[in-house]
This record gives C-alpha cells, sequence and structure tokens, in this order.
C-alpha cells in the first residue's frame, strides 16, 4: 500500500483554518503523521535522533543539487503519533528548500498560524522548536 504524499505547507494551513475544533485538529495531525513516508529502520539512529524531544524523534537529511542551487531534503519519523504529525508539518515546511530559504523561514510564525503554540504541551513545543533548531544547523552548514 503506497503512502499518500505530505500536503504542502500551504494545505496544512488551509486545512488547519477550516476545522474550528481543537480535536479535529489533533486527528487531522495524527493523519498527517500517518501520511509521513517511512523512515528506512537503519535510519532510526543516534546521528538522526533529535535531542530535546520527549517522544524519540528522527530526522535524516539528504542534499539534491537543483538547477538553482543545493536543496536539503528531509525524512523523519516518531514514535508518538501526535509527534508524528508534528514532523509532518516541520518536514513539509523545509524539505526540498535551499539553505537561504530554510534560514529565512519563520517557523515561529507558521506554527502561531496553526495555532500549535496554544494547544502543544511545553514539552512538545520545546520538541518542535528542537526539530526547527536541528534543521536550521543542517542548512547552515550546507550553505
Amino acid at each position: 500500500m503506497d503512502t499518500p504524499a505530505l500536503p504542502s505547507i500551504e494545505t496544512i494551513i488551509d486545512d488547519f483554518a477550516f476545522l474550528d475544533e481543537w480535536e479535529d485538529r489533533y486527528r487531522y495531525l495524527i493523519e498527517l503523521g500517518r501520511q509521513l513516508p517511512p523512515l528506512a529502520d537503519e535510519a532510526h539512529n543516534d546521528a538522526n535522533r533529535v535531542q530535546g524531544c520527549a517522544s524519540q524523534v528522527w530526522l535524516q537529511k539528504s542534499l539534491r543539487e537543483g538547477k538553482d542551487g543545493r536543496r536539503l531534503d528531509f525524512e523523519g519519523d516518531s514514535d508518538a503519533l501526535i509527534v508524528r504529525g508534528l514532523v509532518a508539518i516541520v518536514i513539509a515546511l523545509f524539505s526540498g528548500r535551499t539553505p537561504a530559504e530554510i534560514l529565512s523561514t519563520d517557523a515561529e510564525a507558521v506554527f502561531a498560524r496553526l495555532g500549535l503554540k496554544d494547544h502543544l504541551s511545553q514539552q512538545r513545543s520545546n520538541g518542535l522548536r528542537s526539530m526547527v533548531a536541528r534543521i536550521r544547523a543542517e542548512a547552515a552548514a550546507a550553505a
């Protein structure tokens, strides 16, 4: 069974705006997590593990040359359903972009538009920040 492709970050923002209840948004987050392509078993390693997350989170980066320069692609996974959804949002926000685009993206503004700040536990918010910090560090190293 093929996993459907992740929606774009614009689609995710629109879908969140359409859902009035946070219960529905949590269900959507879980659905986004289910849509994450599976991460290879060998990618579940310490090098890919994101520090600062209460749940286990892994992010794997790959570089590719595009016609307009180097781009970073990310894959990820978590052992917690809602966190997998957060990983999916982070990947939709950053994957396929140039290092400069990643470094200039205001992730906090996107998370605020989604209402995540107000509805995530402190631990999950810290984990989300850790994922963004990891991706920014990868982008800075690739720049």
